[in-house]
């Protein structure tokens, strides 16, 4: 398998490196948001993202440590010693003796080990950058869920408040009729009730409303302020428009494959353990590295003078393990079931990621069908109450006959809106199955 190395990864690399120079404080939340606003602000802030970012760093700092013994190692060793001449067999005086070192040497051959185990961290690496890839994805869903709920919240408020105008109309409306003798106290006495019966709806589209503001402050990563303070929250732009988008299951299996950061992530970490066993087996070598020393010796007699030496030390340092209890035959098992399950987890992935593939198509054709049939049912249901309307000024129908269909077109306007909210989610979660958060791959 050839390196994963596409112009996808090295882009998003680019993108988030450069994210990262333009974040801004968190009390720079803008004054007003809309969806692509809140991305930007979710990229620089979400703390998942954070994390996964750190996580990359981390696993840098791993590739640069093991590629410590592909290069010359330099040490400086140095002592010094006093002593009485009562302890001193070699001189019968007091002197002082000292001693410095200086020591490069370079691995020449380690049985692979060195450069495998490098090449495993560097496939570990850009793993860690489709974590990252996989993390920015899922919380990009996260934040169209999460801003859909605003606009849907929102929307819910302000049908409400329309039904309690209606409402209101209505039993100004019955009070004027009653003043005239054209109906019964009861018929007022029932617009009323019906008036007072809105009045919790609307509380609690209201409560809907701010709860979800503050679940979508939570996904960007927007705090609130410190304690005992609030920072108002931006003022939330958009609607729930329905913007249709078609798929095919081919395009889309062949997208998922493609770009699914999940998938990509398995099999560079495949690609590591496969690193992982030849790093394991090369204990069954010997190693060998070039050693050279420079060393200054010296001693200072009290009544002898001063005795020194210097001078340059090369060779050759080899170890060899013949028999090491059957340790490194563990090491290499342990690297080879790792790797299958690296294999196993891959296979398990591409599976749950057709799976959710499969199951984004099918909500989206359902989500089509339900916007499809909500706006037929409003446009039906506003007719009804028009009709309705002048009936009952006619002394056709009766005031019920208002109520009802003033009830049945709220209900219509509400699952036109669930509908539209619930398009807007499926084509989020549909972008996040084919890999496609930034792209759009249709038939």
């Amino acid at each position: 398998m050839k390196h994963i190395t596409s112009l996808k990864f090295t882009a998003l690399v680019v993108i988030l490196a450069l994210s990262s120079q333009f974040r801004v404080q968190a009390s720079e939340l803008p004054a007003s948001l809309d969806l692509g606003s809140a991305i930007n602000y979710a990229l620089d802030h979400n703390y998942s993202i954070l994390q996964a970012r750190e996580q990359i760093k981390q696993q840098e700092g791993v590739v640069v440590q093991v590629s410590s013994r592909s290069i010359p190692n330099l040490a400086v060793n140095g002592g010094y010693t006093k002593n009485t001449a009562s302890i001193s067999t070699t001189y019968p005086s007091e002197n002082n003796q000292y001693a410095i070192q200086v020591q490069a040497s370079q691995v020449l051959f380690a049985g692979g080990g060195v450069k495998a185990s490098i090449k495993s961290a560097k496939f570990l690496r850009q793993a860690a950058a489709y974590d990252l890839e996989s993390v920015v994805n899922q919380v990009l869903f996260q934040v169209h869920s999460a801003y859909y709920n605003v606009l849907l919240a929102r929307e819910k408020t302000i049908v409400q408040e329309e039904n309690i105008a209606l409402y209101t109309r209505q039993l100004e409306d019955a009070k004027n009729q009653f003043k005239t003798g054209s109906i019964s106290n009861f018929e007022e006495l029932r617009a009323q009730v019906a008036l007072a019966n809105q009045q919790p709806a609307l509380i609690t589209a209201r409560n809907d409303y701010r709860v979800a503001l503050e679940q979508l402050r939570q996904v960007l990563g927007a705090p609130a302020g410190p304690s005992g303070t609030n920072v108002e929250f931006a003022q939330v732009k958009g609607t729930l428009d329905y913007t249709p988008e078609n798929y095919t299951l081919e395009s889309a299996l062949s997208s998922a494959h493609e770009h699914r950061p999940e998938l990509l992530s398995l099999q560079v970490r495949t690609l590591s353990g496969e690193q992982a066993v030849i790093q394991a087996k090369s204990t069954y070598y010997p190693s060998v590295s070039a050693v050279g020393t420079y060393e200054w010796v010296g001693m200072a007699l009290t009544h002898g003078g001063n005795v020194s030496a210097n001078g340059w030390l090369l060779g050759l340092q080899s170890s060899w393990s013949i028999f090491d209890g059957r340790a490194t035959a563990g090491k290499v098992r342990q690297a080879k079931s790792q790797e299958a399950q690296s294999r196993i987890g891959l296979q398990a992935q591409q599976l749950a990621i057709d799976v959710e593939v499969r199951q984004a198509l099918s909500s989206l054709e359902e989500a089509n069908e339900l916007v499809s049939a909500s706006k037929k049912t409003v446009e039906l249901a506003e007719e009804a109450l028009r009709l309705a309307q002048v009936r009952y000024h006619a002394g056709s129908a009766t005031q019920l006959d208002v109520l009802t269909s003033q009830v049945e077109l709220t209900s219509a306007r509400m699952n036109q809106l669930q509908a539209h909210y619930a398009y807007s989610i499926a084509l989020a979660a549909m972008h996040k199955a084919i890999g496609a958060t930034n792209i759009a791959v249709k038939n």
